[in-house]
């Protein structure tokens, strides 16, 4: 039987950040572990998820998801053990995604919680390749960016834990030549190695418009977009008439305190008729049943691979976070509160 403490400690914003987030914007503090009342669940965290679209939420501004509140825990993707139960269908032992991380211990309501199974796959799969940032591969490419057999697709942040399966099922689904970018030498072997790309490239190494184009000289069909900025004008030049553009995340901006000057040549979605579709995951939640029955399949036969960054402790959280934004990590980047 588990032993539930009195207290546990909790992740804060205390300061909205200016440009990069620094650690002194957050403070780890203890307080109080609320016993479940009727329909809800007490859950010891395991894993949480820290992901790019967090940055957003630490500005006081109208959004699609409203901001972290100061000096109140933040929130985010999580799963646990279930250790308290007031709710009918989840039992004490069972394990559950849902949505109050930054914390050791959370009282969720049951509705918002759905149960996983740690027999099927690892639990921070859940968070990963079985999640979220899964969905969101999956949904982007094949609904947003309407791909079809013979697309060539453009992945920009290729190793990320969105763009590693957006490769990944573009090939699977038929790519004429799936391309990446990525922030490293070794990201971009993994991308060809592991991953099956066609080729990838280091933005570092030079200008992404001259090594998109060697690297696709018959142009794209498909751009997507999880960085912005110079990445975004380059597909534009490469895309080829009737390209598809779907922009999952602008991170090259993200902690930016002036406006990007590029995409400059933004006339050209005119002439190539281009589509540029903005997404997010929660418009396609209808997707995943299929996704988790065709995805799963797919990591079941070893046709798609993921890796994830772990780092373990809570304490080390909002370093999790900044690294993640640094692309420090390579896949899913996870922090874990397991022994």
């Amino acid at each position: 039987m588990s032993v539930t403490p009195a207290t546990s400690r909790a992740w804060h914003l205390t300061a909205r950040p200016q440009g990069w987030p620094k650690p002194e914007d957050f403070a780890l503090r203890e307080e109080a572990v609320a016993a479940p009342g009727p329909g809800q669940i007490l859950v010891r965290n395991l894993f949480m998820s820290v992901d790019p679209y967090m940055r957003g939420r630490m500005n006081d501004v109208k959004s699609y998801i409203p901001p972290f509140q100061l000096d109140q825990p933040m929130d985010g993707g999580a799963v646990g053990e279930v250790v308290a139960s007031e709710a009918d269908g989840i039992a004490v032992g069972d394990h559950v995604l849902h949505g109050l991380g930054w914390r050791e211990y959370a009282t969720v309501e049951a509705r918002h919680a759905v149960k996983v199974d740690p027999a099927a796959a690892p639990l921070s799969a859940y968070l990963g390749v079985l999640g979220m940032t899964g969905l969101t591969a999956y949904a982007g490419l094949l609904e947003v960016a309407s791909f079809k057999e013979g697309d060539a697709v453009f992945v920009s942040g290729a190793a990320g834990a969105v763009g590693s399966q957006v490769g990944q099922i573009a090939k699977l689904k038929g790519a004429s030549r799936v391309i990446g970018s990525a922030g490293s030498d070794e990201k971009v072997r993994l991308l060809v190695e592991e991953y099956g790309f066609d080729a990838a490239f280091n933005y570092k190494d030079g200008p992404v418009t001259d090594q998109l184009k060697e690297a696709a000289p018959d142009g794209i069909d498909v751009y997507f977009d999880n960085v912005g900025g110079e990445h975004l004008e380059a597909a534009i030049d490469r895309l080829n008439v009737g390209g598809r553009v779907t922009v999952c995340g602008m991170i090259a901006q993200y902690n930016v305190t002036e406006p990007p000057a590029a995409p400059r040549n933004l006339a050209l979605v005119i002439g190539k008729r281009l589509r540029i579709q903005g997404m997010l995951v929660t418009d396609h939640n209808a997707l995943q049943p299929r996704f988790v029955e065709e995805v799963g399949g797919w990591i079941r036969e070893g046709k798609l691979h993921y890796r994830e960054t772990v780092v373990k402790g809570i304490e080390h959280g909002v370093d999790a976070f900044l690294g993640m934004l640094r692309g420090e990590n390579t896949g899913k980047m996870v922090v874990g509160f397991g022994d």
